[in-house]
């Protein structure tokens, strides 16, 4: 119960600030949400139980898979990526699977500098879906 309670409160957490407002773009009947923030939005027990470094300096990047056919259901999807920085530096994005009922979202972590701006290119497979590739920029700063 204390997880469940944790992880709705994550999802409450990052999807709930107007301030980072979540983005989302279509591929087909998939939708894609996504979102970077600075992982001190995160609350100190939710980052620990979601071991999540939480730092000025490092972010996180939160990516849920619906499918629109079916009436906006959360999809298990396989997802790869990259951070890029403007001096061409690359970051591996290792994104992990969380699961609370319904909802399915991916979460990765990565270290930034501040006014640091990445563009980010995921691969994305969705569970018998076609592959393909959510392309953002996000610019982070340190608070």
């Amino acid at each position: 119960m204390l997880m469940r309670n944790a992880l709705t409160a994550l999802l409450l957490t990052v999807l709930a600030m107007p301030a980072l407002a979540e983005q989302m773009m279509k591929f087909g009947h998939y939708e894609v949400h996504y979102q970077a923030l600075p992982t001190t939005f995160l609350t100190p027990q939710i980052a620990s139980t979601y071991q999540i470094e939480r730092s000025r300096f490092r972010g996180l990047v939160n990516i849920a898979v619906l499918d629109s056919a079916q009436g906006k259901l959360a999809v298990p999807a396989s997802l790869s990526g990259q951070a890029r920085n403007l001096l061409g530096n690359v970051i591996d994005l290792t994104f992990r699977e969380v699961r609370e009922g319904n909802a399915i979202y991916y979460i990765a972590t990565l270290p930034y500098s501040n006014e640091e701006m990445f563009r980010f290119n995921v691969d994305i497979t969705p569970q018998g879906g076609q592959p393909f590739t959510l392309k953002f920029e996000h610019k982070f700063y340190v608070d």
